[in-house]
């Protein structure tokens, strides 16, 4: 596929998962400790649940879940930069470890959630307006009954890289109230 075919197949993506998602909010705790992760992540995706108000606001947006694996895009813009006149790292930040969470919640049964304990990101590049969409794709390393680890990588359309991440979470009983 060649480059611009790309960009816009990966724009036309977002813009077809934003058409099915519901209004940003907070999903009740009765929902989250009543589905699997993967039923849970999958029920943002078809408007069935909402998507987080933190993901909203960065302009993130799922592309694809499976167990183990989880795909965001978002495209960087000008509300996105600090003073230096570039994407604020934070923005990287936010994706990865956005995608590396849920990755890990993929992993879940129904009554189990998750934090995050650490947040590793390397940053290779900066990312502009300019840079078009990219990716945050994760993938699970390790779950356990009390820790899981992912990593993730931030590429462009063409496959450059810009930031890579590894996370580790914890893993915990999601009480009742």
């Amino acid at each position: 596929m060649e480059q611009a075919d790309k960009r816009q197949q990966w724009l036309d993506d977002a813009a077809a998962m934003r058409a099915n998602m519901a209004a940003p909010g907070v999903a009740d705790r009765a929902d989250l400790r009543g589905r699997s992760g993967i039923d849970f992540l999958e029920a943002i995706g078809s408007g069935a649940l909402p998507p987080a108000p933190i993901a909203h606001l960065m302009g993130i947006v799922p592309i694809s879940v499976e167990p183990g694996r989880t795909v965001f895009q978002g495209t960087p813009e000008l509300a996105h930069y600090n003073p230096s006149g570039v994407v604020h790292g934070g923005y990287a930040a936010t994706m990865l470890d956005t995608a590396l969470g849920c990755a890990i919640h993929t992993m879940l049964p129904a009554g189990k959630g998750y934090t995050t304990l650490e947040l590793k990101v390397n940053y290779l590049r900066a990312m502009t307006d300019k840079t078009g969409p990219v990716r945050a794709e994760a993938t699970v390393v390790s779950v356990g009954g009390q820790v899981g680890v992912a990593e993730a990588r931030i590429t462009d359309a063409n496959g450059k890289l810009y930031a890579f991440a590894t996370t580790t979470c914890l893993v915990f009983d999601i009480s009742a109230g």
